[in-house]
């Protein structure tokens, strides 16, 4: 590391034009290319998928996304003449656009289902010729567009469907702003130079921009997720700008120390860019985890965080070295650095506040740590009606016309219009389509079913469609409970005495067998995640308790910020206010996601702290003193880091997407209760509680464990012989 560190000081513009080089070629590359993101939740051998496969091969055409256009009389009748004419024209319009396959109105011999009881509300369905994900947003324009025009005083028309979602994606990029503004205001309080609390954000934002398109490129040799790259850049940042920011501080205590800015910079990457390095490692050994669910859609997801996680700490071990040595001394304020020339270099004031904090908590261990342990627990308890499924159009907000649409076909016919099932089913032979035409029947006398459409049949006569419109809306539990009973009692009845084998689809459906397996897959995931950390902290740290200990905080960060997520999200606690629209389920996918994350990040807060406790400890043997010592000389740069992470990721519910405002909120809260309740609070309390079994490891383990260093000894008090340290005891230097 010292060696890297060297070399990008020596060859400084070289360096910073590798960079620039790589973030311009990328960046073009991605431009040329062209996005790829697809959101296919299908899982193979799943009933949803098959049934999907099903459709497509038998009806060509049927299997691209279906949309919806809505219109709706104030005064009136949709059958009025007026209003006839108008939509049939539009209708006619839309179905002549390109990339459109199909149009059925609700004018036709058999529309009626399609016009409301009360004769206000008429729907048509367009068919797309190809999935939402793989179609070019301005097919999908030029049907919001076209539709959009017909709409006057007394008619209103909007639009829903995956396809019209495509045209209200934010495009603005007003949260990762805000975001970056916040952390250059902590940077400089922190700091007090201008020069110094740029760095870290320039770093960031080279490495997580390279990733940026380098996701874009991803996104054409595998799946990955739409919001991807917005995750990623949201990981990509806070982790960035925190990272560059205990090299920078690092790097200016070298500086007060006297040493040259080569030196300091090289000491910096040499001692802290390690601890980044073992951080990193962990933020990506845990977003990694994910890949042994097998599922292709969360594939893409890990690779593309992990991609951005491991460039931004490439930039912060050699782009930053070379951008601190372009700034020189004025990494320092000119109060530090006009102190510096008058009176050379002096032992660091004692850190004042964090000092006495870590006195306080040695003296009242007991007491804090079970404040520390009630608070955790109360956050955490909403998690435990955690529901999971995927919200939908009408979690959007109320302006949106995806939204407007959604609620006019729920007041005109009633909630499950919004999410119907399909029953797709191959036919072998006479007996088989005897079964089919009775199906009708026996599906409108189960219970749950709000309507059920004629079967269609495809040209050869070999494979069949229905569409069951369920009474309850899709996101509700009665929902997934008729899925449920469909699949094991309503349709095994149906099929007896015949070949016939159908098939329950239909995106609700879909989202059921997605969660399903997700929940099924996730103690593995959970289990791995937290063994590989705790691999991890025990080659570092030689201890058994240190790992353990991290493992039931990890945890506890993550049910905590799960119960937060649950409040807002599920509950509706404050969304509407927020711009993300009313509560609905929590995605299945953000489970798998928030654990690697925060997992990575929780282990980041434990490798700083703990790291220097494991140090005074190896030095003095005292436990007392390595916890106090340690809470005190890294409280003030976590905590700072904490409020740069904060920041940045409670920024991101400004995005306008529900998804990436789950993982703001969920990162922000998990980061703040983190750094302000676990690793200054709790952690310190039960390190005081246990003493020496902290550092315990058996003798027959010690023999066998290889030996790693997160981070070299700096030789403190090697750097100026001249001037020991003679603060008190819990009085180091930050």
């Amino acid at each position: 590391m010292a060696a890297l560190a060297r070399w990008c000081v020596r060859h400084r513009l070289v360096a910073v034009l590798l960079w620039l080089l790589a973030l311009g070629a990328t960046t073009a590359a991605a431009a040329v290319a062209g996005s790829a993101y697809s959101n296919d939740y299908e899982v193979p051998g799943t009933e949803s998928g098959h049934a999907s496969a099903l459709l497509d091969a038998g009806f060509h055409g049927r299997g691209g996304d279906t949309d919806t256009v809505v219109w709706h009389t104030a005064t009136g009748s949709v059958r009025d003449s007026g209003v006839r004419k108008t939509m049939q024209a539009t209708l006619g319009q839309i179905a002549k656009l390109p990339g459109v396959a199909s149009v059925t109105g609700p004018y036709g011999p058999d529309g009626a289902a399609r016009i409301s009881a009360d004769g206000r509300t008429a729907y048509a369905t367009v068919t797309f010729d190809a999935q939402a994900d793989d179609l070019p947003k301005a097919r999908a324009e030029a049907v919001v567009d076209t539709a959009r025009a017909a709409a006057s005083a007394s008619l209103d028309v909007e639009l829903g469907g995956s396809a019209v979602g495509l045209t209200e994606a934010p495009s603005a990029h007003l949260s990762e702003v805000v975001g970056v503004v916040v952390a250059a205001v902590v940077l400089f309080l922190a700091f007090g130079s201008f020069a110094a609390s740029l760095l870290p954000i320039a770093t960031a934002l080279i490495g997580v921009g390279t990733a940026y398109a380098g996701i874009g490129l991803l996104g054409h040799v595998m799946t990955v997720a739409d919001f991807a790259p917005m995750l990623g850049m949201l990981i990509g940042l806070g982790v960035g700008i925190d990272y560059a920011l205990f090299i920078v501080t690092r790097h200016r205590r070298g500086l007060r120390r006297g040493l040259s800015v080569e030196e300091a910079a090289r000491t910096a990457v040499a001692t802290t860019g390690r601890a980044v390095v073992f951080a990193g490692a962990t933020v990506c050994i845990a977003l990694l985890g994910m890949l042994t669910l097998r599922l292709g859609f969360l594939n893409g997801v890990a690779v593309a965080a992990s991609l951005t996680v491991v460039l931004t700490v490439a930039a912060s071990v050699t782009l930053l070295p070379a951008l601190l040595s372009f700034i020189g001394t004025r990494a320092l304020s000119r109060r530090e650095r006009r102190q510096l020339a008058e009176q050379g270099p002096r032992p660091e004031p004692p850190p004042g506040f964090a000092a006495r904090w870590a006195a306080f908590v040695e003296r009242h261990p007991k007491l804090l740590g079970a404040v520390a342990a009630v608070v955790m627990l109360v956050l955490a308890l909403p998690a435990l009606s955690l529901h999971l499924g995927t919200s939908d159009q009408g979690n959007n907000p109320a302006k949106s016309t995806t939204r407007q649409a959604y609620d006019l076909l729920a007041d005109g016919f009633g909630p499950g219009v919004n999410g119907p099932l399909t029953v797709v089913a191959e036919l072998a032979g006479p007996g088989d389509r005897l079964a089919m035409d009775r199906l009708p029947d026996v599906l409108r006398a189960a219970g749950g079913v709000a309507s059920v459409s004629p079967v269609t049949y495809n040209g050869s006569g070999s494979t069949a469609v229905l569409t069951v419109v369920p009474d309850s809306a899709p996101q509700s539990q009665r929902t997934s409970e008729l899925v449920d009973r469909l699949r094991h009692e309503v349709l095994p009845a149906a099929e007896r005495g015949s070949s016939l084998q159908a098939y329950v689809g239909g995106v609700t459906a879909g989202y059921d067998d997605f969660a399903a397996i997700i929940v099924g897959k996730l103690p593995l995931f959970v289990g791995v995640v937290i063994a590989l950390g705790c691999v991890l902290l025990l080659l570092a740290f030689r201890s058994v308790g240190i790992p353990l200990k991290a493992a039931v905080m990890n945890v506890a960060a993550v049910a905590s910020a799960f119960g937060i997520v649950v409040a807002v999200f599920q509950w509706g606690w404050g969304s509407e206010l927020m711009g993300l629209g009313r509560s609905g389920p929590i995605e299945p996918f953000l489970p798998v996601i928030m654990v690697s994350v925060l997992f990575g990040l929780s282990m980041d807060y434990q490798v700083f702290l703990v790291s220097r406790m494991y140090e005074e400890w190896l030095e003095t043997g005292d436990n007392r003193r390595a916890v106090r010592v340690g809470l005190a000389e890294t409280s003030r740069v976590i905590n700072s880091a904490a409020v740069i992470m904060i920041s940045v990721f409670g920024a991101f519910v400004l995005s306008g997407d529900r998804v990436i405002a789950m993982f703001g909120i969920a990162l922000a809260a998990a980061v703040a209760l983190d750094a302000f309740v676990l690793r200054t609070l709790l952690v310190p309390a039960l390190m005081h509680l246990l003493g020496g079994a902290n550092w315990w490891l058996p003798g027959w383990l010690e023999r066998r464990l290889p030996r790693i260093s997160i981070e070299a000894p700096e030789g403190r008090r090697a750097k100026i012989p001249e001037q020991p340290e003679t603060e008190p005891a819990g009085q180091l230097v930050p």
